[in-house]
């Protein structure tokens, strides 16, 4: 499959599945523990926001999860991880099968994070951005006692304007250097990249988090794309003025936050290398998955406590992963 289109700038398709499940159930869907199943990729970074929030916030048994393997071919993410290669609750192979369950002439992209009706088979909402937002607000009476609150109502407006900005130059931008099909393109996506990730060290020399004095989900969405930029995007996607663990401030705080109960229990870096090095062939022909970077470091005293903070607010650390949850361990 073609992710670079020579002499284009890339143009990420977000056409989603807006359909949102709601306490009040006004889209037709309401929260209701069990009901639905929440579909996920560890190597992919928007499904890894839902999978941070989904275990800060205790959801595991109101939103079961399913995990699709790290690579797809051009239809679809596959269930190859379960056996006999089917996801054990939808019965199905693709998860192609659910969104053309929804809508039998579908011809978007067939994305991760997907929430599933169990009853029915079909895809409700492929939104990443509402998905997680939703949890923290719409399936409240279902969180964990002790559950941090990601998205206070009294920060909303400053969480909405980080998140903006980190999306279009961070998250996406490692996307638009890496797929950029010009110099001109890349050069672009580069500055931008490059740009913003200085003017978020600033915002981080003197505040453990990016707005508050907890983990906020400004910080869920900005970890996802530093967690993997040594490993991929430093490389693969040619974001290389420097790797993350030469930019002192941003390396503290990615480390901070990994070490932190919820979100580096929650990563594979083994997944997030096959997805990339593989899929994507049309910049690594060769399909050669590398063999570092040397994740030793990444346990590393971080330093970060000194600036004061409380990671959970009022609340409290998530409990141990559940053990067909867990991730392998280094």
């Amino acid at each position: 499959m073609s992710y670079v289109h020579p002499g284009s700038a890339y143009t990420r398709d977000s056409r989603y599945i807006t359909t949102r499940i709601t306490a009040d159930g006004r889209d037709g869907f309401p929260v209701e523990p069990g009901r639905y199943r929440l579909v996920v990729s560890r190597a992919c970074p928007w499904a890894s926001r839902a999978i941070i929030v989904r275990r800060l916030l205790g959801l595991e048994d109101a939103l079961p999860m399913a995990v699709a393997g790290p690579t797809h071919d051009e239809r679809s993410w596959t269930f190859d991880l379960d056996p006999g290669g089917r996801d054990p609750v939808l019965g199905i192979e693709r998860l192609q099968e659910a969104y053309l369950a929804r809508d039998p002439g579908y011809d978007r992209g067939v994305t991760v994070p997907a929430i599933v009706d169990v009853p029915t088979g079909k895809v409700v909402t492929n939104d990443f951005a509402q998905i997680t937002i939703d949890m923290s607000l719409e399936w409240a009476a279902h969180h964990r006692e002790g559950a941090p609150d990601l998205y206070p109502q009294a920060l909303w407006q400053e969480i909405d304007a980080v998140n903006e900005t980190v999306y279009r130059d961070v998250n996406n931008g490692v996307y638009r250097a890496g797929f950029a099909g010009s110099q001109e393109a890349y050069d672009a996506a580069y500055s931008a990249l490059f740009t913003r990730l200085d003017q978020l060290s600033q915002r981080l020399t003197d505040s453990r988090y990016l707005v508050g004095d907890t983990i906020t989900e400004a910080d869920i969405r900005l970890f996802t794309t530093l967690v993997r930029f040594d490993a991929v995007y430093h490389g693969h996607f040619k974001c290389n003025r420097q790797k993350l663990s030469e930019m002192p401030v941003l390396w503290a705080y990615a480390r901070d936050l990994f070490q932190t109960p919820g979100f580096g229990d929650t990563v594979d870096f083994d997944h997030i290398k096959r997805h990339y090095y593989l899929v994507h062939q049309d910049i690594n022909p060769s399909g050669i998955v590398p063999g570092g970077p040397d994740l030793s470091s990444w346990r590393d005293a971080h330093g970060r406590g000194s600036l004061g903070g409380r990671p959970f607010g009022n609340g409290t650390p998530p409990g141990p992963v559940a053990p067909e949850e867990a991730v392998p361990q280094w």
